[in-house]
């Protein structure tokens, strides 16, 4: 699969399967041909690894689609870009980086009503809906069936309603968007009140969420779309931070759980 357009086919239909599409997120294109190489249907890139790859707390845009660029580019797996507000407050700028993410080869792209303001974090309600409105008119634009996500925030900024989470899912369903996010769900029952509200596929970022709970749990549920964001960026700068405090007290026990050279060379060969 290299077109873009049997991608973007490929990418629709796996969500219109019954059982969840399990969408892990490198932060680059090492990652991604490792993920590749384990057999994942498709990926989807996660801003935060990109800011965490590059040592700052946000990345800019041109940063963002340049790395969605890179791993598009490393695998042939259909890619979902995370493009945080789209780096816009107004509309039809923001709707704008949903054709820059077309033209890095993504067949998906999200678009979140969080502003990057600490003292406003979340754009209020009938901006939000404008935003998402002009987001969708962008994916339907497109040579190729371009799934477009709209992503609820709330619950990651303190503001714990979920009332007000859902009208703003529903109201991203009724102008078009074709997956809901809502990212800080934890817990079954939050989920399945989510899902019982809207009727759109739903994605659950497990990144949140309560690691108790199992693929199978969420299948039962009517989950679509399962996510982990920038968690495996995360644990990998985990794993590094507590090899390197072992380094520093002498200890190098730690190379005994390094990655074989000889897996890395398979997944890396193309």
């Amino acid at each position: 699969m290299s077109d873009q357009a049997t991608k973007a086919a490929a990418f629709k239909a796996l969500h219109e399967r019954p059982e969840p599409l399990l969408l892990p997120n490198p932060w680059d294109a090492g990652s991604a041909k490792l993920l590749a190489s384990l057999g994942f249907d498709a990926l989807a890139t996660t801003s935060l690894g990109v800011a965490n790859n590059l040592g700052r707390v946000r990345a800019s845009r041109a940063e963002i689609l340049d790395n969605c660029r890179q791993i598009v580019d490393a695998t042939n797996l259909p890619v979902n870009a995370d493009l945080e507000n789209c780096y816009a407050d107004g509309s039809e700028e923001a709707a704008r980086m949903i054709r820059d993410a077309y033209d890095t080869g993504a067949v998906g792209a999200s678009i979140e009503d969080a502003t990057g303001d600490r003292a406003k974090p979340i754009y209020d309600f009938g901006l939000t809906v404008e935003r998402v409105q002009a987001a969708v008119e962008v994916a339907r634009s497109l040579p190729i069936p371009f799934v477009l996500t709209a992503r609820a925030e709330n619950l990651l900024y303190g503001i714990n309603d979920l009332d007000d989470t859902i009208k703003r899912l529903q109201a991203f369903e009724a102008v078009g968007a074709d997956v809901l996010y809502a990212p800080g769900l934890r817990t079954i029952e939050e989920m399945r009140t989510v899902i019982s509200a809207v009727g759109k596929p739903i994605n659950i970022v497990m990144g949140f969420a309560d690691p108790s709970i199992t693929l199978a749990q969420l299948a039962e549920i009517g989950v679509r779309r399962v996510s982990i964001g920038g968690a495996f960026s995360r644990l990998a700068l985990q794993s590094m931070l507590r090899a390197a405090r072992d380094m520093k007290e002498g200890r190098f026990g730690f190379v005994e759980d390094v990655i074989p050279i000889k897996e890395l060379r398979h997944a890396f060969r193309n």
